[in-house]
Order: C-alpha cells, then sequence, then structure tokens
C-alpha cells in the first residue's frame, strides 16, 4: 500500500473538497482517509491507495507539493507501508 500524507491543510477542509482538489492534478481516487494527530493548526491526513504504484504517487506527489491552496502551502510526500 502506498500513502500521501498532506500537510498544513485548512482545518474544516472536507474530504469530498479535498478528492475534487488532488482529482484536478491528475490523481486518483484514494481508498481511505486518516486524520494525522496534532494539535489542529496545522491540519496533516494520510491517504491510502491500494493499487497504486510507489513510482506513480510520487510523481503525482510532485505536482501538488509547495502548492498554495485553500489559504495554506501544501507539503506532500509519499510513504510506502509494507506488510510481512
Amino acid at each position: 500500500m502506498t500513502c500521501l500524507i498532506l500537510g498544513n491543510i485548512e482545518p474544516g477542509t472536507s474530504e469530498e473538497t479535498l478528492a475534487q482538489f488532488l482529482a484536478k492534478y491528475g490523481f486518483p481516487p484514494f481508498a481511505s482517509f486518516e486524520e494525522m494527530p496534532g494539535d489542529g493548526s496545522q491540519l496533516s491526513v494520510m491517504l491510502h491507495y491500494d493499487d497504486l504504484p510507489p513510482e506513480t504517487l510520487h510523481r503525482l506527489r510532485e505536482r501538488i507539493h509547495g502548492m498554495f491552496w485553500n489559504h495554506r502551502k501544501l507539503t506532500a510526500d509519499t510513504v510506502i507501508e509494507k506488510y510481512d
């Protein structure tokens, strides 16, 4: 499973709004959405993709990392979850 971690999202941004934003930049639908723990001032989410190759997600990530969206400068990183 490959994951995209998006940081510095405007608090209150819905899962649907986020999915629409990502689709606009060529991202496929994510399998699940998880808010990361924190103080709430710089919301971070982890989006799970079941069948997306890590290389593809990394290339897509480059499209939005550092982008100013919804009153915030986004951060984006990829993570590969491995299960034994």
